[in-house]
């Protein structure tokens, strides 16, 4: 909350995609999003170091359009770059998001291993770290415990996960249980953010941080950019949110 400067209530989340847009494209993107007044901005969670898309040509981009958004607006919305590869790979992300001030990075645990996210959270970082569901599916572990609690413990701040309703099977009581274990008492670690997630429309927001409560973030992505005037969609998907606060 201290780095959003939203005090209270629901955040508003969203993402760049679609794969295979060009360093410009995402940037442009980027800089919609932040001018709208979400809150924050993740990579898709496919968007590696693609040709079309360099890590390092990427990062130092759209952290600038989104400084320069926040210069406008007086806004605070960070970016969070997908980090993945081994460890060397990482590190020389990391370098570059340090460089450009990032104040956020992804991590899918299940592609880049549980052991090396932890080691580069106890760095410290300085960044946010958000978690990603990736592979989550084929696990045998009950969600609430895979997001809300093993998630948490490899050191995430905010958590994403397959909201019921949306694109994925899981439940309104699992995904309940899975944002209580985020906010509950678990070895004096602070709590993290359930980022509920996939398929989201901006007219279900009243309905989400009903259930929810103030304490969310609601990611919403692919509905905004399929709609005729994305900006419009962008800052109505905000409006919604700040009503909720």
């Amino acid at each position: 909350r201290q780095r959003t400067g939203v005090a209270r209530g629901p955040l508003a989340f969203s993402a760049l995609k679609p794969q295979g847009l060009p360093v410009a494209a995402l940037a442009e993107l980027a800089y919609l999003q932040a001018l709208a007044g979400v809150d924050l901005i993740k990579d898709d969670h496919g968007l590696a170091d693609s040709v079309s898309a360099p890590f390092a040509e990427r990062v130092p981009a759209i952290q600038a359009a989104v400084a320069r958004a926040n210069a406008q607006t007086g806004g605070q919305t960070l970016y969070a770059p997908n980090l993945n590869g081994g460890p060397g790979k990482v590190r020389a992300q990391l370098q570059v998001c340090r460089d450009e001030g990032v104040g956020a990075v992804m991590m899918c645990p299940l592609l880049m291993g549980a052991s090396q996210m932890v080691e580069w959270v106890r760095e410290p970082l300085d960044m946010l770290v958000l978690a990603h569901p990736a592979l989550a599916g084929v696990a045998r572990i009950h969600p609430s415990v895979m997001y809300g609690t093993l998630f948490r413990l490899f050191g995430a701040d905010l958590v994403i996960f397959p909201n019921f309703g949306g694109r994925f099977a899981d439940d309104s009581q699992v995904c309940r249980r899975t944002a209580q274990r985020l906010a509950a008492p678990l070895a004096g670690r602070p709590p993290a953010m359930p980022v509920p997630a996939g398929g989201l429309t901006p007219e279900r927001v009243p309905e989400l941080v009903d259930f929810y409560g103030p304490d969310v973030a609601l990611l919403i992505g692919g509905s905004l950019l399929a709609a005729a005037d994305p900006l419009a969609a962008m800052r109505g998907f905000v409006d919604s949110v700040c009503k909720g606060r």
